[in-house]
Parts: C-alpha cells; sequence; structure tokens
C-alpha cells in the first residue's frame, strides 16, 4: 500500500469529468497530482488547496507522473496530447501507464498504445460510464481494454474515482464498448425524445405518456433519465452536450464502416440529432430533445 500511495499520477483534461477524477485522486486515494494548466479546466482552486501542482504542458505532466490520467473530448485531442511538440511523449518516462479515459476511436487508440509502448511506457484505455455528479462523488464505472498485469499496478489509482472497473479484453476494446455502449444510451434517448415531441405535440398528457412506456416496453434507464425532462422541463438529470452526443455517433459510425458493420439505424440517431446541432442547439443537453423535435421549434 505504501509504495502504490507513493505513486506520483498526472491528469491532462480537468473538465466536467476530469475535475472530479483529479479530486478523488487527491482526497480519497491520497495520490501526489499533477494537473495541465488549460483554459478548458473547471475551477482548480479546490485541487490546488489539496496539494495539486500545475504544469504549463503535457511534457511537463509526463515528466512528473507515474501515472498519467487522459480525460479530453476525442480522439484529435488525445493525440495531440501524447504526440505533439511538447507532448506526453516528449518526456515520457520509462515503465509510465498511460489511462486513455477519454471517448476515442478504437484505430486511433492502437496507434497511440503503440505509440506509447515504443516510447517505453504502457497504455490503457478506459472510458468512463455515469455523470459528472459520479465523477464528483468517486462512483464512476470504467471499461478497460490493455494487459491486466497494468491495470493491476494502477487498481489503487483507478479505486479512488470509481465504483467499478472491468477489463473487458486487449488495447481498444474498452473504447469499442464504450461507443457500443453510447450508441445503444444516446439512440435510446433520441428516440424517446422524438416520440416525447410527437406526444406533445398532438397534445397527450406527458405524463401520462412516460407512465405507459414505464409499465410496458418502454421502461429502462433512458426513460428514467429523461422523464423530468419529459414531465416537468428539468433538463438537468442527463448534463451531456448534445453536439457531444452527435460526436460519439460519429465514432461509433466511424468504427461500424471500419468492421463493415451495419449501421442504418445509427444513420438515423445522426440525421436527427445533427438537425439540431446545426439549429444552434448543441450546447443543449440531450434531454431536450423532447422539446426541441417538436414541431413548433423553441427559440435558442
Amino acid at each position: 500500500m505504501n509504495e502504490m500511495i507513493a505513486m506520483k499520477v498526472g491528469i491532462v483534461g480537468v473538465g466536467l469529468m476530469g475535475h472530479g477524477i483529479a479530486k478523488n485522486v487527491l482526497a480519497r486515494g491520497g495520490f501526489p497530482l499533477v494537473f495541465l494548466d488549460h483554459p478548458g479546466n473547471q475551477p482548480v482552486d479546490d485541487l490546488v488547496g489539496l496539494g495539486a501542482t500545475a504544469c504549463k504542458t503535457p511534457g511537463e505532466v509526463a515528466d512528473a507522473s507515474d501515472v498519467i490520467i487522459l480525460c479530453v473530448t476525442g480522439s484529435p485531442q488525445v493525440e495531440a496530447i501524447l504526440t505533439g511538440e511538447e507532448g506526453v511523449l516528449s518526456r515520457l518516462r520509462s515503465g509510465t501507464i498511460v489511462v486513455d479515459c477519454s471517448t476515442a476511436l478504437p484505430d486511433s487508440t492502437l496507434r497511440m498504445a503503440a505509440a506509447v509502448q515504443a516510447a517505453g511506457g504502457r497504455f490503457l484505455d478506459a472510458p468512463m460510464t455515469r455523470t459528472a455528479k459520479q465523477a464528483e462523488e468517486g462512483t464512476l464505472n470504467l471499461l478497460v481494454g490493455g494487459d491486466e498485469a497494468d491495470l493491476r499496478s494502477v487498481r489503487a489509482v483507478l479505486a479512488s474515482f470509481t465504483e467499478g472497473v472491468e477489463h473487458v479484453g486487449p488495447v481498444s476494446f474498452g473504447h469499442r464498448l464504450k461507443l457500443l455502449h453510447n450508441y445503444v444510451s444516446i439512440g435510446f434517448m433520441a428516440l424517446l425524445g422524438e416520440a416525447a415531441a410527437q406526444a406533445a405535440d398532438t397534445g397527450v398528457d406527458p405524463a401520462i405518456f412516460v407512465d405507459v412506456l414505464a409499465k410496458g416496453g418502454g421502461a429502462g434507464v433512458a426513460l428514467q433519465r429523461m422523464a423530468p425532462a419529459i414531465v416537468m422541463d428539468d433538463v438537468g438529470t442527463v448534463p451531456f452536450f448534445i453536439g457531444n452526443a452527435l460526436k460519439d455517433i460519429a465514432y461509433y459510425r466511424t468504427m461500424a464502416s471500419s468492421s463493415g458493420a451495419s449501421r442504418t439505424i445509427a444513420d438515423g440517431v445522426a440525421a436527427a440529432i445533427s438537425a439540431v446541432v446545426e439549429s444552434g442547439h448543441g450546447q443543449a443537453y440531450i434531454s431536450e430533445l423532447a422539446r426541441l423535435l417538436r414541431k413548433t421549434k423553441p427559440t435558442a
């Protein structure tokens, strides 16, 4: 345990999800932490108060870390952080483990894992399920792809901000399963949003609509999360931007195309969400689809 506590952790991406991860690495795990100073970060005064140190470049983060957690938007950001001029790989120490908690393209993940290994490090893809609320509570779930021995060596760090950590296969399988998960989850919520909009446009009581689904084949987590928005216009239960949902569906469609899989339904979900984003609502939460897909379009 003392050896684990001495492990130095770095994080790149202290946003909505990364802030909770960083806070729990410090407060619950007791690990020394450095983070990349970036304008996209959430306020970090609490992290600094807990002993965290800011770094100017990803390379500086790497120079100070035994474990590096990435929690950024997607594959372009991961690639830039790792392979940029002052990126992680420019100063990666031998044996350092990179844990990519972002949502990324599996093909890119394989390339980045090879680059990390060539530089003397090790790589795990460990995308998250659940929301920013669970990140702050330290109860995220991770889907981990990579070598089991590498996972064992960082389990104490991961335990500080998770409720469940599941090893799902070799490198890239964490990201593959995250895209499958998000496709199903986003697809369910898009379908519910469109159905709720149609119901509202025809005068169906939203509470009755939700009750009928809950007692039948429409029951499930997606309905539970969407119900407050449908019935009471409370959209805060699913704090996930529609623009990010569109990105994840695009990643899923790319993955499906690469393997020659059917993507007909995914194309339909993408078309519906794209129309909402193009109308200027990319920063709305996905639960707002119940309102945004109505015939009478809301103002921005």
